[in-house]
């Protein structure tokens, strides 16, 4: 499987995160000291700074906090055929906020507040993108 586009590179902190994408979750760090979900995987907690933590599986649910339309891609020949898409930060029901992109809809019907939920991408056998689409589709 080809893949031309710059991929994340799995670490010690976030390989649980990327296994589970593989597997079809969206697993989330959560402290077993204070309950502090956290997003990116880090090994420290930000609220109390324990390294004491759990994956636990997100609903895979949030809403749209906030985006941009991509028109112009940089690299062109890396993303000229994907324009427009849709980068958003987007806040997950357990708390913690994530950057995806959002498909299935047109990028003009993206609004505040649209209730998303997350999808698998399959780009290489190694990665599987978490991605968000409007949750009433």
């Amino acid at each position: 499987m080809s893949y031309a586009k710059p991929l994340p590179v799995a670490d010690v902190e976030t390989q649980p995160f990327w296994q589970a994408c593989r597997d079809g979750k969206l697993m989330l760090p959560r402290c077993t000291n204070c309950g502090h979900c956290r997003f990116p995987p880090t090994f420290y907690c930000a609220k109390c700074n324990s390294a004491e933590h759990e994956w636990i599986e997100s609903t895979g649910r949030g809403r749209v906090f906030s985006w941009i339309v991509v028109r112009h891609p940089v690299p062109r020949e890396v993303y000229a055929t994907d324009v427009p898409y849709v980068v958003s930060l987007i806040d997950l029901d357990e708390g913690v906020r994530i950057v995806s992109n959002i498909v299935s809809v047109e990028p003009e019907k993206v609004t505040a507040g649209m209730p998303v939920r997350v999808i698998f991408r399959t780009v290489t056998p190694e990665i599987t993108l978490p991605l968000f689409e409007p949750a009433w589709q």
